[in-house]
């Protein structure tokens, strides 16, 4: 559910838009009768996501970086 506030009434009752937001409603704020922003719930980053998750599971050729020569000629890799 959405609920759409001036900007006027935005700062006038911005601790009450803080606490409708925090239970999961999302607030547009408009200007001039324009919406400029939209105020939604903080979601953290998924826990699951965390730096060599995959390590020693997956392994690169030993030539990976090497280019054809006459593909690094074309992309200016080599004169």
């Amino acid at each position: 559910m959405s609920t759409t506030l001036n900007v006027t009434e935005a700062k006038a009752k911005f601790s009450a838009v803080v606490e409708r937001v925090s239970q999961g409603e999302e607030i547009i704020v408009t200007r001039m009768g324009h919406p400029v922003a939209r105020i939604t719930r903080y979601e953290s980053a998924a826990a699951s996501r965390r730096l060599g998750r995959f390590e020693g599971r997956i392994h690169l050729a030993e030539d990976f970086d090497d280019w054809p020569e006459d593909v690094a000629r074309q992309l200016g890799v080599t004169d």
